[in-house]
């Protein structure tokens, strides 16, 4: 999980643009590490989120009187690190801080959907930096800060679709484009009309050139740089993929000498950020990931990520693992629309072609068989995918889920190497003999010394031989039902059988060698 980050720290993140802090009676270094709405509606209804819910809250419509009685019923030395308000008032102001909440005012042509989304986005990568595993070594704040530095001018990174993810500070310089831009609204209409009628976002898009965009005093719009961000296709034949744009506001300063090159360098940068971000799990999958154990990091407080997810960690859980032999790309993501349709509070985690569906708090075993089948047989029919499945359950609570989540892999590999030997919904009890007898053969037979070489002695001399002796074993040594499987006289199995005692210089009267010369033929049979 998160460590957070200080609530100055957020602040200074966030910019003067977006919010400014009003008061902060506990100082500036609590932590932050998790936000949430709440609207009228919820107080009202008495459906808000409780003060330990989350660090910091939005109030999004909510009154005064509201608010205070929010606050009062939040458990005691237990109050939200801030509130972010629009026009707070000082009634508002002196309520929370007598609380120890700080407060922070909202710019009020702010969207509160865009400053939810900025502080998530700030919450969820302002480590990145020290992240060896990040190859651009900052995040999109980092690096439009930096770039900003550079180039003596104010820089916003925007998406495909035009919508701002992360930006460097901002003075009184910036003009009206920008700040609306921040805040999540659109531009005047007279700017994106003139931007657009210059072919400026066409340019952008065709290709990976700087474009300069001249001033226009009368419409209030500052000199600016411009250049597209592409993805790299893995198909070299294939055009980069536009993946956005990065803007240079001017100020008074003059832009570096050099900033047109510089851009191209962010825009490499900023290409592989995006896709970083792209291929990174959401928060809520990172930790449906770190409940089943396919993330590294230790061990984990299940009690406190089921209460982030909303669901029970306790009571009798169950998970299905499910493989697809022919590669889907969106398997994950089909079967989340299946389990979140059967169960809201369904979990859904995947690792390579297996996806891990969590199903918390689950009694009705016939219904869960009922739409795994389901799912199986309208996935084949829709898409044309021959899905394999393995429930455990019940399961005794979510603590044990790494372990368990294991074993039901366990059962997918050995269904890989041997597909005939399961059926399409296998349960992990039903599957524990045959898995520890495949696993057991896999490894003898990956070490040729372990296999009594006379089995295969006796398959090169005689497979009429070997074949008698595999069907006797298998039989616990009874003739007649031997002689029935092979259609021979009992007579004809009691012959081979002393005939192979001989060959082998030994009885299979002796259990010890029954068993030895069962793994053996097991062996030979499987390679």
């Amino acid at each position: 999980m998160s460590a957070g980050i200080g609530l100055g720290q957020l602040l200074l993140a966030l910019d003067t643009t977006v919010a400014s802090l009003v008061e902060a009676p506990r100082g500036l270094d609590l932590t932050v590490a998790s936000a949430a709405l709440i609207d009228s509606d919820d107080v009202r209804l008495g459906l808000a989120s409780g003060a330990d819910s989350a660090d910091v809250f939005f109030l999004v419509g909510v009154s005064d009187d509201e608010a205070q009685r929010w606050i009062d019923t939040g458990p005691v030395g237990r109050a939200p690190v801030a509130v972010f308000a629009k026009n707070p008032t000082d009634v508002l102001v002196a309520r929370a801080a007598a609380a120890g909440t700080a407060v922070v005012a909202v710019e009020p042509q702010a969207r509160w959907e865009r400053i939810y989304r900025l502080v998530d986005h700030v919450l969820a990568h302002h480590g990145d930096r020290a992240d060896p595993q990040h190859d651009s070594g900052t995040d999109l704040f980092g690096l439009a800060q930096s770039l900003a530095d550079r180039v003596h001018g104010m820089v916003s990174i925007e998406d495909a679709q035009s919508h701002v993810l992360a930006y460097s500070a901002s003075n009184d310089e910036a003009d009206e484009l920008r700040r609306l831009s921040i805040l999540g609204r659109a531009g005047p209409p007279e700017h994106l009309k003139w931007i657009g009628q210059w072919g400026i976002f066409d340019a952008l898009r065709a290709g990976g050139d700087v474009v300069r965009v001249a001033e226009r005093p009368e419409l209030g719009l500052r000199p600016r740089l411009a250049v597209g961000v592409h993805q790299p296709s893995v198909d070299a034949r294939r055009t980069p993929a536009f993946a956005g744009t990065i803007w240079v506001q001017q100020g008074s300063r003059p832009l570096a000498d050099d900033a047109e090159e510089v851009m191209r360098g962010a825009a490499v940068l900023a290409a592989r950020i995006m896709a970083r971000l792209t291929a990174r799990p959401s928060t809520h999958a990172l930790r449906a990931q770190q409940l089943l154990g396919l993330v590294d990091g230790g061990p984990v407080d299940v009690d406190a990520i089921s209460r982030e997810l909303g669901i029970v960690s306790d009571g009798n859980a169950a998970l299905i693992a499910f493989h697809s032999p022919s590669p889907h790309d969106r398997l994950a993501d089909v079967l989340a629309l299946s389990a979140n349709a059967f169960r809201a509070d369904a979990q859904v985690g995947s690792r390579g072609s297996r996806v891990y569906v969590l199903l918390p708090d689950t009694t009705k075993r016939s219904s869960l068989q009922s739409w795994i089948r389901g799912t199986i047989s309208a996935l084949h029919s829709e898409l044309g995918l021959r899905l394999r499945a393995v429930v455990a359950a019940p399961l005794p609570g979510l603590a044990g889920l790494p372990g368990v989540r294991a074993e039901v892999d366990r059962v997918l590999d050995s269904a890989e190497r041997h597909p005939d030997s399961f059926t399409s919904v296998t349960s992990l009890t039903e599957a524990h003999t045959t898995v520890l007898l495949d696993e057991i053969m896999t490894m003898v037979g990956a070490n040729p010394r372990l296999v009594d070489p006379r089995v295969r002695e006796l398959q090169a001399h005689d497979p009429a031989l070997t074949q008698t002796l595999r069907v006797y074993l298998d039989g616990f040594g009874d003739v007649a039902a031997a002689a029935e499987r092979l259609h021979v006289h009992p007579n004809t199995v009691r012959y081979r059988i002393r005939r192979i005692e001989t060959l082998l210089a030994t009885s299979l009267a002796d259990p010890d060698a029954r068993l030895l010369l069962s793994l053996g033929l097991r062996v030979v049979d499987q390679s």
